[in-house]
């Protein structure tokens, strides 16, 4: 049912006394309630699949159902158990880094290494690593002394946050809740998007315990409640997680005289918003000597980092930066193709998404129709250019392009750097796939190529998504950006170490998948990751994950690691 101006003036009332409570009570009672939540998560996990499932479309036996596992519960359930150990920690007057390694980073920076994190990590993970690193100028003491955020004034009463829920991946909405009630000590009022108001119930279980204590409060409907909840006087701050245009609107006005507004810097909006909004991310495939093997896992690698969720994620991959004077070009691009062929098909379930594809296809007339019903698009020959549509639209849909680049070595690897960070909209993430052998022949070339890149997450042989899955690891837009030019946000969410300085996540995979990459020399154990859409036992696999975060031992490993390889 959707709320209405009395539910939502009963609901801020009800959290601006919850907000009182909330700063009465200590952390390890938020622990105890988190502890609540993370069970309840595991409990209603298949329930929210099967809702997921019907909302999107797909069959209950495709591989695809993996997806929502991995992208629903699963995150959820680690979000909650780091931040468990957070709070715990802080409330133990610890740091909650104590235990983690901190170095030193490019650029005078500290990169704190948040995978893997203990031996399962090690055996489930193995070949991924992610670390967040500082602003500038931050040691690693510092890091230390700060890190807590809001959780280290608990009594502060921060007030009523509105969050505005996602309708594309199903645990941003909790996620994004649990950052506000934990790192920014502010109760929660969340709107659903209407995409996942088929979920409410599910929520309304998982999330009881804060809803019963006053510090939740769940809303559906569309823009004029959301409008309603943002302009509410009792209502302190807001985050959301869309469109820049969306973001724009909320603070500037619509149409022609928020435009005016959004020029002349003189926000209607008068409360701190902060926000993830998505961008066109791109990923710099360095020239190398690859495999036929290498070049198939690889396309299928970047048909992954597009076709996940059918494109419709933020920080999906929509154009490949490739070197012109790469010799196995063409034949990667062969691969690419094949691999968007053979991807499943699936429905399109988010609004929009075919006026989206068929502007692309009217932009780009030589655009190649490919998949199984020629209802994703490939679009080569891009210009390395920001006056082209496809660096500068995100098309949240199954729309993908190459750029290329003259080039080979650092020089490349330079260039594309500065086309990623100049010629592109958005910072919210940057991908690098690149030949162990190309990784050792750059050395501090590529350290430097990292730090210069001005992204919120980095990954090198690994989607970053994975930097979202990583409940440790922060999310968000590159620091810097101001209301009037929000590019991919502003601020950041999960970072369930409550780092109080982060600029970056930058994650590493390995190149190949295991049994292959032992025989060539990586030494990892890593197969196919679950979440690459040709994974044939994704959805097996997925739910092992998720029941075995929720409660892990040795004993369920054999089948997680059973499935796994068989993917």
């Amino acid at each position: 049912m959707t709320s209405t101006a009395t539910t939502i003036d009963a609901a801020i009332e009800a959290l601006t006394e919850g907000a009182v409570r909330w700063a009465a009570t200590p952390l390890a009672e938020r622990g105890l309630l988190l502890r609540q939540v993370h069970d309840l998560t595991a409990r209603h996990a298949q329930d929210w699949v099967d809702i997921a499932v019907d909302i999107k479309g797909l069959p209950k036996d495709s591989p695809l159902v993996g997806e929502e596992w991995v992208s629903g519960p699963y995150p959820v359930i680690t979000g909650t158990g780091a931040l468990i150990e957070s709070l715990a920690a802080l409330d133990a007057g610890r740091s909650p880094l104590d235990g983690f390694e901190i170095t030193a980073a490019p650029g005078d920076r500290s990169a704190v290494h948040v995978l893997p994190h203990g031996i399962f990590d090690r055996l489930l993970l193995n070949g991924f690593t992610a670390e967040v690193w500082t602003k500038p100028g931050i040691g690693a003491e510092t890091v230390r002394a700060r890190a807590g955020s809001g959780a280290r004034t608990p009594a502060r009463d921060s007030g009523v946050a509105v969050v505005l829920g996602a309708g594309n991946i199903f645990s941003i909405p909790p996620l994004d809740l649990l950052y506000q009630l934990i790192a920014d000590n502010r109760v929660v009022a969340l709107k659903l998007n209407p995409i996942t108001d088929p979920l409410l119930p599910v929520f309304e279980r998982i999330f009881a315990p804060l809803i019963e204590r006053g510090f939740l409060r769940i809303l559906t409907g569309g823009a004029e409640v959301g409008t309603a909840l943002v302009n509410h006087p009792d209502v302190t701050s807001v985050h959301m997680t869309g469109s820049s245009n969306t973001h724009d609107a909320i603070v500037f006005g619509p149409g022609a005289e928020g435009a005016r507004r959004r020029a002349a810097n003189t926000p209607l909006l008068a409360k701190p918003i902060t926000s993830e909004l998505g961008g066109v991310s791109p990923t710099i495939v360095l020239p190398g000597q690859w495999s036929e093997a290498d070049l198939r896992f690889q396309a299928e690698h970047l048909a992954t980092q597009r076709l996940h969720n059918n494109g419709y994620n933020c920080v999906a991959s929509q154009v490949a930066i490739v070197s012109a004077d790469w010799p196995q070009k063409e034949k990667f691009l062969a691969e690419l193709r094949a691999a968007f062929d053979r991807a499943p098909e699936r429905p399109a379930y988010y609004p929009g998404s075919e006026n989206r594809v068929a502007n692309a296809r009217k932009e780009y007339p030589r655009a190649q129709r490919v998949g199984p019903n020629n209802d994703r698009t490939l679009v080569l020959g891009i210009s390395p250019s920001k006056d082209e549509p496809a660096l500068r639209e995100e098309y949240f849909s199954p729309v993908f392009g190459v750029t290329e680049l003259p080039g080979t070595g650092p020089e490349f690897l330079r260039a594309a750097v500065d086309v990623s960070n100049e010629e592109f909209v958005g910072t919210l993430g940057v991908n690098i796939i690149a030949h162990p052998k190309t990784l050792r022949q750059l050395g501090a070339a590529l350290d430097k190529a990292i730090a210069d890149l001005r992204y919120g997450t980095v990954a090198i042989n690994a989607w970053t998504g994975v930097g979202y899955l990583t409940a440790r690891a922060s999310w968000g837009a590159f620091p810097g950006h101001t209301l009037d030019d929000v590019q991919s946000g502003i601020g950041v969410v999960h970072n369930a170490l409550l780092i109080d300085d982060p600029e970056r996540t930058v994650v590493r995979g390995p190149f190949r998948p295991a049994p292959r990459s032992i025989t060539r020399g990586e030494f990892t154990l890593a197969p196919k990751p679950p979440w690459f859409v040709t994974n044939r036992t994704a959805a097996t696999t997925g739910r092992l994950l998720a029941y075995f975060s929720a409660a892990p031992g040795w004993s369920k490993l054999p089948a997680i690691f059973a499935s796994a390889l068989r993917g």
